[in-house]
């Protein structure tokens, strides 16, 4: 062994060292993980329903199946990994529970709604038609506002279920559920995301099953009536019973809280509820749903205990546990069981099963367990604003309250009345600026707004929608029924009028409602990852939570504000100017529209006229406006108008623009400078936000859905991105230094 040198002997014995050491820090970094899962034991089921929500939220963010089935794989690896971790069970196997449970909840979340997407295809409108609708009506909803009727339909023959809106006048007795009619429509497909970062209309259409959407425009025949029978006539004659009690705002409202329909309520005050922070007070959710359940409970438990017999022989708490059940039950089916709804009513029969059990009743496992029932059903329902806010202001309220401070801090004990009024009033406080924290992440990202008074306005509005409002509407119906109700919808009215009045002063004050751009999806992702650290762990380990909380904080606060905002239909542009405020290619643009533009240039107010603009030029046919941006000029050719322009004028104009847009196919002869956005680049690019920095770029719808089978072209298999536009529509050319 002479040719084995010392250095080399060296060498292996200072690798085998290495190797050693390796080996010992792996052991203990796996033996640390061991003890900290081993400690926070009972948080991980919470954590298994995020995992599930998380597989989900990755089929929404991913753009198509090729990433989709690449993480299913992944979260498949991820389980197979914690097998082998799984050592022999007990302490030590946590990590590899962990690890499967966790890869086997990302691939079955993922799993589940790409599963439901595909079950839940239907027919759907590849282009605007006029037909005459033979259909029988599945739902009608009255916007007393607008003072329409929108019909959901199922029309006969070929043609998909469609959601057609008619003037009220133009309905006829016997119009209702079930009802056959024959109407003329001109009906189109189900509209989609208009800008990037918008709401997307084709995909809560495209899980609603519905292929289109349109307006009648001609007389509605009845064919047949309306059967007269079952929930949906009770809440249709409900509604309409509330309406003739209570006309006006003040009954919108009424009908919203008992039979959870909206449309009657004006977008005045919808605007004002939004902007205060008092919107949830109008969908029947946990509130409602605790107060009907909780009075059930109550007037039974009294009832009950009138009798001796009764108060001895049985349980009245869980029988008043099963009346309040049966109420909940009761309500949610007359309120037509929608999603925000039917997570209320689950929360709430837990609770009633925890109260008869004698467990605790409110807890986070409680609220996840509610989660994952709506996810399973409809796990669509994770991408709804409704789900998430719902969601995220119980867990706040949970978390606030299972704290060791709060609790020590709220704790009853044996004071004064006016120190235990103090506390209860303290208590709200600290619970409404909670929530109010807890959901600005969620309102900033899907309504570019959050209302900053919400906490002071609640204080209010919560107990008087509780313990007045509610209890007069519902002892209103009640003495309806031997004709006594009048003077109690009066005061029904009254208290209504309080809270619209409060909506309305805090909505209007300055500074109370705070804008922000689009919102990057990885920045909302880490204020969401940092919510549920922070809310599902117990440890020091929360203190973590900082870190993405931060990171999302930052990247939502500098996200940037567009320069330039394209509906993809290329009908609306707004330039928005250096202070912000957007300005608008057709100034008789609607209500929609203008809100739209001034949300995705997060400015709060109405938008201007392009034409009254000092930069711009306009005519009947075109705008031509001069954008300057970080001291570079960029011109602007927006064509408005359909009609035949010359083309020697409008190509050169074009060759004089840097970006040119119209609604309406442009000839190839049409050659600007930078960017081409006619009506077939749009087809396929969708909406755009441009940003004219040193480094121009854009966002685009399309690039945002990416392959999902909503965002599909009518009448085309192939799908494109903005940057995979036809040769030529799009051109990249950097404007020459200097010019203006």
């Amino acid at each position: 062994m002479a040719w084995v040198s010392a250095p080399n002997i060296e060498d292996a014995a200072l690798e085998h060292a290495r190797l050693r050491f390796s080996f010992a820090l792996a052991r203990r970094a796996e033996a640390r993980v061991e003890a900290f899962l081993e400690a926070e034991r009972g948080q991980l089921p919470l954590w298994f329903v995020a995992a599930f929500a998380s597989g989900i939220a990755a089929w929404l963010w991913l753009p198509g199946p090729a990433q989709w089935g690449a993480f299913i794989i992944l979260a498949l690896g991820i389980a197979l990994g914690g097998i082998a971790f799984g050592g022999s069970g007990g302490s030590q196997g946590r990590l590899g529970r962990a690890l499967l449970i966790g890869g086997l909840a990302f691939a079955a979340g993922c799993g589940l709604i790409w599963g439901r997407s595909a079950w839940v295809a239907a027919p759907r409108l590849d282009r605007v038609v006029i037909a005459v609708l033979d259909a029988r009506v599945e739902r009608i909803e009255h916007l007393v506002a607008k003072d329409d009727i929108r019909l959901t339909l199922e029309p006969t023959g070929t043609m998909p279920r469609l959601r057609v809106s008619l003037p009220t006048k133009d309905a006829p007795e016997g119009l209702g559920r079930g009802a056959r009619i024959r109407v003329k429509a001109r009906v189109q497909p189900p509209p989609p995301m208009p800008l990037p970062g918008g709401h997307d209309f084709a995909r809560d259409a495209w899980f609603a099953e519905r292929g289109g959407v349109g307006r009648a425009i001609g007389p509605l025949v009845l064919v047949e009536p309306a059967t007269g029978g079952g929930l949906d006539a009770v809440r249709d004659r409900l509604g309409a019973h509330v309406r003739s009690s209570l006309p006006g705002s003040a009954g919108g409202v009424a009908v919203a809280l008992a039979v959870g329909d909206q449309a009657g309520v004006s977008e005045a005050d919808a605007e004002a509820m939004r902007r205060s922070g008092l919107t949830h007070l109008l969908s029947v959710s946990g509130l409602h749903i605790a107060a009907a359940v909780g009075a059930a409970m109550l007037l039974s438990l009294r009832l009950l205990a009138l009798s001796e017999r009764l108060a001895l022989r049985f349980n009245l708490v869980l029988v008043a546990a099963g009346v309040g059940a049966l109420a909940g039950v009761g309500y949610t089916l007359l309120t037509g069981m929608q999603v925000p709804t039917m997570r209320a009513c689950i929360a709430a029969l837990l609770v009633l099963g925890g109260v008869a059990l004698g467990r605790e009743a409110i807890s986070l496992r409680l609220v996840a367990v509610g989660a994952l029932l709506v996810l399973l059903f409809r796990p669509e329902a994770l991408a709804g604003a409704s789900f998430q806010l719902s969601f995220a202001a119980v867990t706040s309220i949970i978390v606030l309250h299972q704290s060791r401070w709060a609790r020590h801090l709220l704790q009853l004990r044996e004071e004064g009345w006016l120190q235990r009024l103090l506390r209860a009033l303290l208590g709200l406080l600290l619970t409404g600026l909670v929530v109010e924290l807890a959901l600005i992440p969620f309102a900033l990202y899907h309504f570019h707004k959050a209302g900053l008074y919400g906490v002071a306005a609640n204080m209010i509005a919560i107990p008087l929608t509780t313990f007045v409002v509610m209890p007069l509407e519902a002892l209103a119906l009640l003495f309806d029924s031997v004709g006594l109700g009048a003077l109690l919808w009066t005061a029904t009215g009254w208290s209504i009028d309080l809270i619209l009045g409060l909506a309305h002063r805090v909505a209007s004050a300055d500074g109370a409602v705070a804008m922000l751009p689009t919102m990057p999806r990885w920045a909302f992702f880490a204020l969401v990852i940092g919510g549920l650290w922070l809310a599902l762990w117990r440890g020091t380990v929360r203190r973590w939570a900082v870190v993405p909380l931060l990171i999302g904080a930052v990247g939502a606060a500098t996200a940037p504000i567009p320069d330039l905002l394209i509906t993809g239909d290329g009908e609306h542009l707004a330039i928005v100017s250096p202070d912000g405020v957007p300005v608008l290619l057709r100034a008789k643009s609607g209500k929609f529209v203008r809100g739209m533009m001034s949300e995705a240039a997060a400015y709060d107010g109405d938008p201007l006229a392009l034409e009254e603009q000092r930069f711009a030029r306009c005519t009947r046919d075109a705008c031509v406006a001069d954008v300057v941006r970080d001291g570079r000029g960029w011109r602007l050719l927006a064509i408005r108008s359909r009609d035949r322009i010359d083309w020697l004028t409008l190509t050169t104009a074009c060759r004089d623009a840097d970006i040119v847009v119209a609604s309406r196919r442009l000839p190839q002869g049409c050659t600007p400078r930078w960017l081409k956005l006619d009506r077939a680049a749009l087809a396929h690019s969708g909406g755009v936000a441009l940003y004219l920095t040193d480094r121009p770029h854009l966002e685009s719808v399309a690039a945002r859905l990416g392959r999902k089978p909503w965002r599909q072209a009518p009448g085309s298999s192939a799908l494109h991105t903005a940057s995979s536009l036809p040769p030529g529509s799009m051109k990249w050319k950097r404007r020459p230094p200097g010019k203006e």
